[in-house]
């Protein structure tokens, strides 16, 4: 009798994991078509029943804007300085840097097509300004929900005007982007990083791979 219930036992629980795998998988491919519908759009997003709102926090009421300018401030500068602790390449590059474009909390969710979106702030002068976004979509081989950060050293004022000036810069059109990875890590200073833009990828959690700048769509949001 007792080896049959634990028998029962573990047949059910079985079939508990299989049902929270299946609820699982439909809740990613959910997931992944209505971020590609919010990033079209340019609205909040909802994965799977939570809502996520700019900065990256679910549930509640909406926050009003002056709100979540500030916390988006105050993430953005925290990131920016935890990257300058961490990235010897970014701390040299930002003492003449006109401007660097932190988004401390890109959202990405994909099943072959994919979407991204992100909130930030410029920092220059030592301080947080604005509210940006980013956005984009993604298409290959990728599955999975992934978080990351990346910060643009915008290195002359020719290519921050740019931004500013546009209704949305789409990455790949006016100023050249490069991003930095170890190799070119290594070798870059204030000499070799007197022009362009540079981009730096951190803070990644998740599974997915391939990440990239190319195509991003960026968005002055408190204009």
């Amino acid at each position: 009798m007792r080896q049959r219930a634990l028998r029962c036992e573990g047949r059910d629980a079985a079939v508990r994991s299989v049902h929270a795998l299946n609820r699982k998988e439909r809740c990613m491919k959910r997931s992944a078509s209505i971020l590609m519908a919010a990033v079209a759009a340019g609205g909040s997003l909802w994965l799977g029943g939570c809502a996520w709102n700019g900065s990256g926090e679910g549930g509640g009421e909406k926050a009003s804007a002056a709100a979540a300018t500030s916390e988006v401030r105050s993430e953005s500068m925290r990131a920016y300085n935890d990257l300058l602790a961490k990235q010897p390449a970014a701390k040299a590059l930002a003492g003449s840097a006109e401007g660097v474009l932190v988004f401390p909390k890109v959202y990405k969710a994909g099943l072959l097509v994919g979407g991204y979106h992100g909130e930030g702030s410029m920092i220059r002068n030592g301080r947080a300004e604005g509210r940006y976004g980013t956005s984009g979509a993604s298409y290959g081989l990728q599955a999975g929900v992934q978080k990351y950060a990346y910060a643009l050293f915008f290195m002359t004022d020719a290519d921050l005007q740019y931004l500013e000036q546009s209704s949305g810069w789409e990455v790949g059109v006016g100023p050249s982007v490069t991003v930095v990875d170890a190799g070119l890590a290594s070798s870059l200073t204030t000499t070799t990083g007197r022009s362009g833009v540079y981009c730096f990828f951190f803070d990644q959690k998740g599974l997915m791979a391939g990440l990239g700048i190319q195509g991003s769509k960026i968005t002055r949001l408190d204009k």
